[in-house]
């Protein structure tokens, strides 16, 4: 395949779209508002903050289209959920909750300037070559209609690439034979993914299930005995990462090289401003 971009620089494009779509299952914002809507539980108000654009789905869909999450868990809460709260009712409060949380984060004074509104335009463009084809997540976000404030328009595109880049990295899983548990251990493993405290206070998964899954991995030679990557495990890291920018190309390609750069830039310096801000634990990423 040929590109007219840098390589990674559409992968380095969403890393800076990426974690400020992310701000919203940090932000207190959610569970205050979550529980005006009848929620009590936190993980029930991210997994339906997640999901609503799938509709009423049962626990099945999730672990499906989430892949790293105890279905265990997921079947605690849905569809119980929504009968707490409807999926057009859950979508309309995350859409509050982005908003009060990104004038906090960012300030007013970023959210009506100039470089917001060029964000929310580059990255909308991008999303016109993303395609739904077997990207549920992706697909269910591309339904709602874009809004109208460039600040929660630019918070929408980031959702589409991120979903649209999500969804095609659960093929490469899939190619790469690393179940849901194993893919969150050698994440883990890079110093990139989430701590595995987080992980598994939020996945749903138990100690044992990550040390078996460790295990599993040691035994395809991609941990060594200290649990850190070997050279086999860090090129397959590598080559999941490599294979999901192909599924994932189109959009940086329908920018050109010019608004990616550009796009990434500006995503730099609200996610700067947005962490500077406190938007995520300090604890979040590591090995630890």
């Amino acid at each position: 395949m040929t590109t007219s971009l840098p390589h990674r620089a559409g992968r380095r494009c969403h890393n800076a779209l990426n974690p400020l779509h992310s701000t919203l299952f940090f932000s207190p914002d959610l569970d205050s508002e979550f529980k005006t809507l009848g929620f009590d539980d936190p993980s029930a108000m991210r997994l339906v903050a997640r999901s609503a654009v799938l509709g009423a789905v049962g626990p099945g869909t999730v672990a499906a289209t989430f892949y790293n999450y105890n279905h265990e868990l997921l079947a605690r809460h849905f569809p119980a959920v929504w009968e707490t709260a409807s999926p057009a009712a859950v979508l309309e409060a995350r859409l509050r909750v982005v908003d009060t949380t990104l004038r906090r984060l960012l300030g007013e004074e970023a959210i009506g300037s100039p470089e917001m509104a060029e964000a929310a335009e580059l990255a909308l463009r991008a999303t016109e070559a993303c395609t739904r084809h077997a990207r549920p997540l992706y697909a269910g976000n591309a339904d709602l209609p874009v809004p109208e404030e460039p600040h929660l328009a630019y918070w929408h595109a980031a959702t589409l690439l991120r979903e649209h880049r999500g969804d095609g990295h659960l093929v490469a899983l899939l190619s790469a034979g690393l179940d849901p548990v194993e893919a969150l251990v050698s994440h883990t493993a890079t110093g990139k993914g989430m701590a595995p405290r987080w992980v598994l206070g939020t996945r749903g998964w138990r100690r044992a299930d990550w040390e078996a899954a460790v295990e599993r991995l040691r035994d395809r030679g991609l941990l060594d005995a200290a649990g850190e990557l070997t050279d086999a495990g860090s090129d397959l890291r590598a080559e999941l990462e490599e294979h999901t920018d192909r599924l994932d190309s189109a959009p940086y390609e329908h920018l050109g090289a010019a608004g990616v750069e550009r796009l990434t830039e500006l995503g730099r310096g609200f996610l700067f401003t947005a962490a500077a801000a406190g938007a995520f634990p300090a604890d979040l990423i590591g090995k630890g």
